[in-house]
C-alpha cells in the first residue's frame, strides 16, 4: 500500500493550492447564482397571476355580487360558460401590431373587461361582445346582439324585436301617437333591395303581444351622421362613404346595428335601476371612447416632419404586484375612467 503524505497539501507548490481554492470558490458561486436564479423564477411565477387565476377571481367576485343582491343575472345565463368562452377567445385576441393581448395588456384591465362582460350577462361565444386592445388596455365592447340581450335582461316585458331598412321604392308609413312613433306599413319588393339606395331604417322592441314598447326611425342622413362618430372612420376627407369600409360593404347590417343600438340604449337607461349594471355599462362605453380618441391622437401625432428629441431617462416602474381581489384597478393607459371602482 502506498504511503499517505502526512503533510497533505503543504508540500504542494503555492500556485497549485491557489488554483484549487479558485476552482472551489468558482463552483460555489455558480451553484449559489443558479439557486438564486431559480428562486427568482419561482417568485415571479407566484407574483404574476395567470389568465386562469384572473378568470377565477372574476368568477368569485361575480358570485359575491349575486349573493349580496347587487347583481341579478338571467336564469339561463351561466357565469362559468361565459368566462370559459372568454378565456378561449382571449387566446386569439391581438393588438394592432399583431401582439397577443395576454402579453401586452395589464392584468387589471383583463379582469375589468371580463367583469364588464359578465355583469351585463354577455357571452363572447354568442357574438354578444368582443375584446379590443388599446395600447396595454383590454376592453370589452357589446355587439348589437349584446345590446338586445341586455335590453331584454333589464326589461322582462321585452319579448321580441322587429327591424328593417327602407329602400327607395318601398311603401313605408308610420304614425305618431302621444309623441311615440309606430310603424304602420312597410311593403318591399325584391328589386328595391340595393345597399346604395337605403333611405331609412327602423327598429322596434316588442312585448309578448307584438305591441311596440319602443320604436326608433332614422333617415339615412341621421345614420350617416352617427357613422361619422365611429372609430372605424368609414368616410373619406370629402365626406363620402368609403366603398371598401365595413359600413360601405355591409351598409344594411351596419344601419340595423345603429338603429338597434339606439333602441336598446334607451331601454337600458330607462328600465334598469341596478347601480352596478349601469356603472359597468357606462364604464365600458366611456373607457372605449376615451381610449379610441387617445389612439387616434397617437396615430396622427407623428405624421409629417418630426423633431427627434432624446427623452430623459425615466425611473423604472415598480413591478406589478400580485393580483388578488383587493388589487384590481381601473386602467386606461395614461387615462383612468372617472367611475366608481367596485371594492375587489
Amino acid at each position: 500500500m502506498g504511503q499517505t503524505n502526512k503533510k497533505g497539501t503543504e508540500d504542494l507548490p503555492k500556485t497549485n493550492k491557489w488554483k484549487v481554492s479558485e476552482y472551489i470558490l468558482r463552483k460555489f458561486i455558480q451553484r449559489r447564482n443558479k439557486k438564486m436564479a431559480q428562486q427568482d423564477k419561482n417568485k415571479d411565477k407566484v407574483a404574476l397571476p395567470t389568465v386562469k387565476s384572473i378568470v377565477d377571481i372574476v368568477a368569485e367576485k361575480v358570485n359575491a355580487f349575486i349573493q349580496s343582491g347587487e347583481l341579478d343575472l338571467p336564469q339561463n345565463f351561466s357565469v362559468h360558460n361565459a368566462l370559459k368562452s372568454a378565456y378561449l377567445a382571449l387566446q386569439s385576441v391581438v393588438d394592432k401590431n399583431n401582439r397577443p393581448a395576454l402579453e401586452v395588456c395589464t392584468k387589471a384591465s383583463i379582469a375589468n373587461a371580463l367583469l364588464d362582460m359578465v355583469v351585463q350577462g354577455l357571452n363572447v361565444g354568442k357574438r354578444q361582445a368582443y375584446f379590443i386592445v388599446y395600447s396595454n388596455v383590454l376592453t370589452c365592447q357589446r355587439s348589437y346582439f349584446g345590446s338586445m340581450a341586455v335590453a331584454e335582461m333589464v326589461n322582462p316585458a321585452l319579448k321580441d324585436w322587429g327591424f328593417n331598412v327602407v329602400y327607395e321604392g318601398d311603401t313605408f308609413k308610420y304614425g305618431i301617437h302621444n309623441g311615440k312613433a309606430a310603424v304602420i306599413e312597410h311593403a318591399q319588393e325584391l328589386e328595391n333591395i340595393d345597399k346604395l339606395k337605403i333611405v331609412a331604417a327602423y327598429a322596434m322592441a316588442l312585448d309578448k303581444n307584438g305591441d311596440p314598447i319602443k320604436t326608433e326611425i332614422m333617415t339615412i342622413k341621421e345614420i350617416h351622421q352617427a357613422w361619422k362618430m365611429s372609430k372605424m372612420k368609414p368616410f373619406d376627407d370629402n365626406g363620402e362613404l368609403k366603398p371598401e369600409s365595413t359600413h360601405g360593404r355591409f351598409a344594411r347590417d351596419m344601419a340595423l346595428r345603429t338603429i338597434i343600438n339606439k333602441v336598446a340604449k334607451f331601454i337600458i337607461n330607462a328600465s334598469s335601476d341596478n347601480a352596478l349594471l349601469l356603472e359597468r355599462i357606462n364604464r365600458m362605453e366611456d373607457l372605449a371612447d376615451s381610449l379610441a380618441a387617445q389612439n387616434e391622437i397617437e396615430s396622427k401625432a407623428n405624421v409629417g416632419t418630426i423633431l427627434m428629441i432624446q427623452e430623459e431617462t425615466a425611473k423604472p416602474d415598480s413591478p406589478e404586484k400580485e393580483l388578488d381581489q383587493n388589487t384590481i384597478k381601473e386602467e386606461s393607459g395614461e387615462q383612468k375612467a372617472n367611475v366608481r371602482t367596485p371594492n375587489f
